[in-house]
C-alpha cells in the first residue's frame, strides 16, 4: 500500500479552504484528497452520519455487533477524547460542498498506561485507496508519542480488510482465547 503524500499548509488542494490548527491534507493512492485531523466534539453529527452510512457488514466489523445507529452515549464516547489516553483522527472529504467524514481511527488506554486498544473504519466508497493505512499511521505515531508500549485490536476473524491492514502495518495476529469468532492483532510500539 503506498504512503499518501502530505501537502504543506501553503499548497492545499483547491477543494479545501485555508485551515489552521493540527490538520493534514493528504493525497490517497487514487489521487483524491482528504483532510485529516483530530476529532472534535462538534464532529458528533458527522460521526453519527458516518456510522449510519457504513454498510451493515462494515458496522458489524467496527463494533463487533449489530447496530443501526450510534446511541447518544456511544457518540459522546467517540467524539470526546482527551488527546492522550484517548485519541481519534477523522478523515474528511468534500461531498457536494460539505465536508463528510470518510474514515476514522482511534485508540483508548486499556487498563494501564502501557497498552491501548485501537479501531479504524473507512467508508465503503473510500476503501482500497490507502486511507485506513494513513489513519492508522497517524494513530500509531501518536500512541508512541504518548508512551504506549503496545497497541491491540480485537476484530472479527472474518474481517479480511482488517487482517490485510494489520499485516501491512506489522501487527501480529492470534485467535482470541475467549471467543473463536474473534482475533487479536497486536503491535509493539
Amino acid at each position: 500500500m503506498p504512503t499518501p503524500a502530505v501537502h504543506p499548509a501553503g499548497s492545499l488542494p483547491p477543494a479545501f479552504p485555508a485551515l489552521t490548527g493540527d490538520h493534514w491534507i493528504e493525497t490517497l493512492s487514487d489521487g483524491s484528497h482528504v483532510l485529516v485531523r483530530p476529532i472534535r466534539a462538534e464532529d458528533r453529527e458527522r460521526e453519527s452520519d458516518f456510522i449510519a452510512r457504513l454498510s451493515p457488514s462494515a458496522r458489524h466489523f467496527r463494533f463487533l455487533g449489530e447496530i443501526r445507529e450510534a446511541s447518544p452515549a456511544l457518540l459522546d464516547q467517540l467524539v470526546n477524547v482527551d488527546f492522550s489516553q484517548a485519541m481519534a483522527y477523522v478523515a474528511l472529504a468534500h461531498d457536494n460542498g460539505v465536508l463528510r467524514e470518510v474514515g476514522v481511527s482511534r485508540y483508548s488506554a486499556s487498563g494501564d498506561a502501557q497498552h491501548c486498544e485501537c479501531a479504524v473504519a473507512v467508508a465503503d466508497d473510500w476503501q482500497h485507496r490507502g486511507l485506513g493505512t494513513l489513519l492508522m499511521q497517524h494513530l500509531i505515531a501518536t500512541a508512541r508519542r504518548h508512551g504506549f508500549r503496545r497497541m491491540f485490536s480485537i476484530d472479527a476473524a472474518a474481517n479480511e480488510p482488517m487482517r490485510e491492514l494489520a499485516a501491512w502495518l506489522g501487527f501480529a495476529r492470534e485467535r482470541d482465547p475467549h471467543d473463536a469468532t474473534q482475533v487479536i492483532h497486536t503491535l509493539a510500539l
